[in-house]
């Protein structure tokens, strides 16, 4: 069923950084802090993967994302939803039922034998396709996923992800320079904000995550 209505942008945000606390998905840790895939250290950390354990989140959260889209791209906007491996393929699947359309998925790189292919399902060249992902941080992942997808002809102008970090000012111009635009639920402050309300982190580590999202790339290089 194609849900038709929905909370505002801000509740929809504030709802999502709930449940992302709720199961545990947040992690903050100042002192210690994480590697991210770039290699660079991080005192946050989200594992939107952890969301389909729960199917009551699950749903609602996927209810908001296509809800969300059909709102700001238009209810005939699309004509497949495919999924970046691996995070977003279950993610994509439940967004494609919920608009009844056709459901592929795009891999990092092809899988080096057979058909040697990146595009799993049947994607054509007259298709509108939707990107759908579990988070997008700087948006570089994204670029290569839309490459794969316009090479079948196919034309890919969206993307859609749970979370968006909401920190790197390059990520919206990375694919807008592709163009391609970006839908999402919440962000890194929308999470700040969430925890400090219901007081989930001590308040020196949710001030020194602050210090993170104010400047992470000088946070980064004074730890590097």
């Amino acid at each position: 069923m194609i849900p038709t209505t929905h909370p505002d942008d801000a509740t929809i945000a504030r709802l999502t950084a709930g449940m992302l606390l709720e199961i545990g998905a947040v992690h903050f840790n100042a002192a210690d802090p994480f590697t991210l895939a770039s290699g660079l250290p991080s005192p946050t950390y989200i594992d939107c993967r952890k969301l389909i354990s729960y199917p009551r989140i699950r749903t609602t959260l996927m209810d908001f994302l296509t809800a969300k889209v059909l709102r700001d791209a238009g209810f005939e906007a699309f004509t497949n939803v495919a999924g970046g491996e691996t995070a977003g393929i279950p993610f994509a699947a439940m967004v494609a039922e919920r608009m009844g359309l056709p459901m592929t998925y795009v891999r990092k790189k092809p899988k080096g034998y057979g058909r040697n292919a990146r595009i799993e399902g049947v994607m054509g060249e007259t298709d509108r396709v939707l990107l759908v992902e579990d988070l997008t941080t700087d948006g570089g992942s994204k670029v290569s996923f839309v490459e794969a997808i316009r090479a079948t002809g196919a034309s890919c102008a969206h993307t859609a992800v749970i979370f968006y970090y909401g920190i790197f000012p390059e990520t919206l111009t990375t694919l807008g320079d592709i163009g391609v635009s970006l839908h999402h639920l919440c962000t890194w402050h929308d999470v700040v904000d969430e925890a400090r309300r219901r007081e989930a982190f001590d308040a020196d580590t949710l001030s020194e995550v602050e210090s993170f999202l104010g400047d992470p790339r000088a946070w980064q290089d004074a730890r590097a």
